[in-house]
Parts: C-alpha cells; structure tokens; sequence
C-alpha cells in the first residue's frame, strides 16, 4: 500500500483543517449579524454590504476605524476564557465611529494566532458577533491567520475594522462646540481595554495570579480584569437623534464626543474641543470604580498618576448645549447609562497653570482635571 502523502503545510505547523473547523463553529454567530444588506455567506474572499440605502442620504460620507485589545489578551490567554474579548474589540473600533456622529454599518476582523484551536476561535469570534449584533453592526468577514514559529502555541492577537456612515451636515466635533456647552462623563464598565500593560505590570509585581481569588470583587482575579468593555453605540446614537434637529440638518443638543481610549480623560477630551477652548474635569463629581482604586493601592500610587493611561470610571465625554443637559443625563440613565456633568467649556482666557492641550495629532482645546476624586459612589 502507498505511503499517504505527506502535507508540507502542516509538517511547518499550519493546520488547514483545523482553520476549517474553526470557521465552521462561528457561522452560525456571523450569520445572526446580518440583514438584507449583506450578501453572499461565510467564507469568501470578501465581504459584500449593499449600500443602495445610501441614497438616501443628501451627502453621505464614510466613516472608518480600526484598533485592536492590546495585552488584555495575555490575560484571557492566562486563564484560557475568550469570549470576552471579542465585545473588546467592537467596543474599541465601533464606538469610536460614533464619535463622528456615525452610524456603523458593518466590520471585518483579524485574528493571528501560533495554532488553531477551533473552540477558540470560535469563543472570540461568537463575542465579537454578539457585540456587533448590539451594536447594529454587520460582521461581514474576517481571517484568522496561524504564525507557527512567531507567536507561541497558545498566543494569539485580534483587530478589527469597521465602516459607518454619517451626514455631512451632522458630523460631531469641535466645530460645534460653543462657549458654555457642558460636559457629560457616561460611567464606564472598568478598565475597558486600556492600559493593560500597567496592569499586568502591577499584578506580576505583587506577585498575585490571575487565578487567585480577588476578594475585593468577589472573583478571581483574572476573571474581574477582563470584565468587558462598555457598548456605547446605539445608545449615544439615540441620544444624537432625540437631541438632534426635527428637521434632521444634525444634531442641535449634542456638540461633540470623545471616546475615552489610550491617553485618558484630558487628552481625549482636548482632541475634541477647538483651538482657543478650555474645560476644567472636576475630580470631586465622581468615585472611580474599586478596581482602579485597587490596583493603584497595591502599586502604592496614587489615581492621579494614572489619569493619562486608564479612563477612572469614564467610558465617554459628551460635549452637549447647556439647555439639554438635563435631557441628557435622563435620556442615558434610560439606557442604563450613568451620566454626570464633569466640566463646562470656557473660551478665551483661561485659568493659571498647566492643562493637557490636544494629542494625537489634533491641536485641539486644553484640559486639566482639577479637584479631589469623591470617597463614594457619585
């Protein structure tokens, strides 16, 4: 009898079929994230989204973002749980297309791993449909590529991309923003995907194990840092429209929105604010959830000092007119939403010291956070 024939690919530690079965244990996931608008099944070279709904539009323009979870992974890896991570990512790349004011319409992702192990795969790829399906968003492909010899067996790294679409006339940002506005914080769900590398930095340091039970949460630990990132979409969606102008020519109520990622409160919301503009985050309006007050005692630091790297409670900042803020607050605690006035813009001169101005690029307003955090809950 022959010998079978050997499979060079896999002999390099690829296994094709494994990729197979990892595709054939998400389909169902995928699937429940389309509509009408998107053609074509799982498993394609590209994904198709019709986008005939866009007539519709006056001037409609595209919004696009991509972004990953960083080293919360190692994290998921360590205590090998992987259906978090998925709802990570939408959070970071699909909530930050509503910034803008955009609505999203559909994403691809990208996993790189040493090898395939379909269950998985699937576990991170179900996450990231379930997210996207809260979102309104469409999963309309991905890749999940094996790295033998570059990444450990059990190593992998997610990315995502996504597209949305908003008016021309309605797209949020500093140009709206007016003296007197106000600024929201909307309470976040804990560390996000942020910062992750003090965090294990601080953890390895005290030599505690993800595995370790964390009293002051009631779980382990591994379990409590990777609580999920806050989805902020639709809810910031509706908020725009029951805002926004009866005639739809864009928002009147809300001005301008930040997503509270990589830099912290003050840089991100400088990126959003116009040059000449200044606000003043009030510390004392706010407690910062346990596990920043937690992690900060076992480092023997302060909050203070790690205000340019976590978001310390605050998922978003919304920059609103001062006459609707109240509706604000009310229209988001209706979403389960806390939401807290932390500033008003100022314009022209501004108080003596130090503030935060723009980043990442953007030459935007200044920002300080100024006070005491309070002891308790806000």
């Amino acid at each position: 009898m022959a010998a079978s024939p050997t499979n060079p690919y896999s002999e390099a530690g690829v296994d094709t079929a494994a990729g197979d079965l990892a595709v054939e244990l998400m389909k169902s996931s995928v699937r429940a994230t389309h509509g009408p608008e998107v053609l074509g099944g799982v498993g394609g070279f590209a994904g198709l989204f019709d986008a005939s709904a866009l007539r519709d539009f006056r001037r409609p323009l595209l919004a696009t973002s991509t972004d990953g979870v960083g080293t919360k992974v190692a994290i998921a890896q360590a205590i090998d749980k992987h259906d978090t991570i998925g709802q990570d990512l939408v959070g970071m790349v699909v909530d930050d297309i509503v910034v803008v004011g955009a609505k999203p319409l559909f994403m691809t992702d990208y996993i790189a791993c040493g090898k395939v192990f379909p269950q998985r795969i699937a576990d991170i790829v179900r996450g990231i449909a379930e997210a996207c399906s809260a979102t309104g968003t469409a999963l309309v492909g991905g890749e999940t590529a094996e790295h033998p010899g570059l990444l450990g067996p059990r190593d992998y790294d997610v990315a995502g991309a996504a597209t949305g679409v908003v008016e021309a006339d309605g797209i949020l940002g500093a140009d709206r923003v007016q003296d007197g506005d106000v600024v929201l914080a909307i309470e976040s769900s804990g560390l996000h995907s942020n910062g992750y590398s003090l965090v294990r930095h601080i953890v390895t340091n005290a030599g505690i194990g993800y595995g370790d039970n964390a009293a002051d949460f009631g779980t382990t630990w591994g379990e409590a840092l990777l609580e999920p990132t806050r989805l902020y979409t639709l809810p910031l969606l509706r908020l725009i429209e029951q805002l926004g102008s009866a005639t739809g020519s864009g928002s009147q109520g809300v001005h301008a929105l930040s997503h509270v990622t990589g830099g912290g409160i003050a840089a991100n919301l400088a990126r959003v604010l116009p040059q000449g503009s200044w606000a003043e985050v009030d510390r004392s309006t706010w407690s910062p959830s346990p596990v920043f007050r937690v992690l900060s005692d076992i480092a023997g630091s302060t909050l203070e000092s790690a205000e340019g790297t976590w978001n310390l409670g605050i998922g978003f900042l919304a920059v609103i007119a001062a006459d609707k803020k109240d509706a604000a607050i009310a229209a988001l605690a209706a979403e389960g939403m806390p939401a807290w006035q932390v500033a008003t813009v100022g314009f022209g001169a501004r108080p003596a010291g130090e503030f935060e101005q723009g980043a990442k690029g953007v030459d935007g307003g200044a920002v300080r956070l100024v006070g005491a955090y309070a002891d308790g809950a806000k």
